[in-house]
């Protein structure tokens, strides 16, 4: 039984010692050194053939210039320019000092205002009243409205004295529309009726000679009286001259 033991006991430290793993040997670390070398060689500057540059740009396939649209009208052109120059004053950030999350705001805010400009600039050309924007305005009396007023009950010689006096210049162009007004309406030549537009008294007048000055004159008062623009005396007198020659037609 005890040799059964020794030789079990023998096998089993046989297989304990195979299974150890070997130490490797390690050596001492080598030391190496790397020589840099400097380089001795000319670098060669290589240039540019300018005549296949030119020749590149003569050919239509390296043209990437936007070619003009055929037809285009000179709206077309100024709005092209104008998002042009937007385009080139955002497109690249990196050449800008402004950060990148106000180049946006700063781009629509540019437009925002080049739009405005224009829509200003045309309102201004055409003659509109920009105290209509402004709300309810500031009631003024009037004491003669076409609308409101038999213009053939009106004294037109003494209440248009009357207002000059007062320096009133405004009222008294005012006064000689209306007495214009007169005058066509006993010819006969416009049907006079309250609340009547005087665009309609324009086109009334359409085949009538004087039809342009009567036009002219129609532009001018409400130019005056509408766009509250100021009239001096100097002013007032060049324009009572206009309705005199008109009103000479007349007769």
């Amino acid at each position: 039984m005890r040799l059964l033991l020794l030789v079990v006991l023998l096998f089993f430290l046989v297989d304990l010692q195979a299974q150890q793993v070997p130490k490797l040997g390690l050596g001492k670390p080598v030391k190496d050194s790397i020589v840099l070398r400097l380089d001795s060689s000319k670098n060669q500057v290589r240039g540019f053939d300018h005549e296949a540059i030119q020749k590149y740009k003569e050919q239509k396939e390296f043209q990437y210039g936007d070619e003009e649209p055929k037809g285009s009208t000179w709206w077309d052109r100024f709005w092209r320019n104008v998002w042009a120059w937007i385009n080139r004053l955002f497109g690249q950030r990196e050449a800008s000092a402004v950060p990148s999350m106000w180049a946006p705001i700063l781009k629509y805010s540019t437009i925002a205002i080049c739009i405005g400009l224009v829509v200003f600039v045309i309102f201004k050309l055409a003659g509109v009243d920009f105290k209509w924007f402004a709300g309810k305005s500031k009631a003024v009396e009037v004491p003669y409205d076409e609308s409101l007023e038999n213009i053939h009950e009106i004294s037109f010689d003494d209440e248009i004295s009357h207002t000059l006096q007062k320096g009133n210049y405004r009222l008294a162009v005012r006064l000689l529309y209306l007495e214009t007004l007169k005058h066509l309406s006993d010819k006969e030549i416009i049907d006079w009726l309250p609340n009547k537009t005087n665009l309609a008294y324009v086109k009334e007048m359409q085949g009538e000679n004087g039809h342009e000055a009567f036009a002219n004159l129609t532009y001018q008062f409400e130019y005056i009286w509408y766009g509250d623009f100021p009239v001096d005396k100097t002013a007032f007198t060049q324009i009572q001259q206009s309705f005199q020659q008109f009103n000479g037609l007349l007769r």
